[in-house]
């Protein structure tokens, strides 16, 4: 039996979903975060050291790290190559980018423009607030916010000639885009990229992204 490490409103909600579409059987041993620091509690570190979610536990193999997951899951259970293109094809050297892009290159900026966007509210000293909204605004302004936009082109345009981001077939590369372009849908907007947004419904209507839901809880990453 397959057991998910879920933490609430974290990556792991991609893992859950991916196992809707396997049809696989699962079990969830539910986490929450501290409602001041928003951080995953200290138990998490009995099943892995670093304390992060997802962890999934598959037999004797401790697996971490979404994306590794994600991969080790479809190897192990998409013989039919429902979920992945067949290796060898073009298909799946984007397939593999995608999966590795996500975490790799798209959330980075997207978790600084989280982190500079709560310095400019988090309570200090009020005559330390001024010198560190000056510094959250001029990263923002002058990196952060040029990245998000920089990528977010990026993923608009490889969506020109595909629906999904490997090709014409969806593939565990989109749930693994997911987590980024939901982000991306919260923090910045998509009403100028028409095609992640069709993308985000697209996913968004599928019965194993709301089992999915379902069995992890309220999503808050989504509102």
């Amino acid at each position: 039996m397959i057991t998910v490490h879920h933490l609430n409103n974290s990556r792991s909600q991609r893992v859950l979903w991916l196992l809707e579409e396997l049809g696989l059987d699962y079990t969830v041993v539910r986490y929450q975060r501290d409602a001041k620091t928003m951080l995953a509690p200290p138990e998490l570190r009995r099943v892995h050291p670093l304390g992060k979610s997802p962890v999934v536990v598959d037999g004797n193999d401790t697996l971490a790290e979404s994306g590794a997951i994600l991969e080790t899951l479809v190897e192990r259970y998409d013989a039919a190559h429902r979920f992945a293109p067949s290796p060898g094809t073009p298909e799946h050297l984007r397939y593999r980018y995608w999966l590795h892009y996500a975490e790799g290159s798209a959330m980075p900026p997207m978790l600084l423009s989280l982190v500079f966007s709560r310095l400019k509210k988090a309570p200090m000293p009020f005559f330390v607030r001024p010198v560190a909204r000056g510094i959250a605004d001029k990263a923002l302004a002058g990196f952060v916010s040029p990245q998000v936009k920089l990528h977010l082109d990026y993923m608009e345009s490889e969506l020109a000639g595909h629906a999904w981001f490997a090709g014409d077939q969806f593939s565990a590369a989109d749930i693994q885009m997911s987590f980024p372009v939901e982000a991306a849908a919260v923090r910045a907007g998509l009403s100028s990229y028409p095609k992640l947004a069709a993308f985000l419904q697209r996913i968004h209507a599928r019965p194993a992204y709301q089992r999915a839901l379902e069995q992890g809880g309220p999503f808050d990453l989504l509102s």
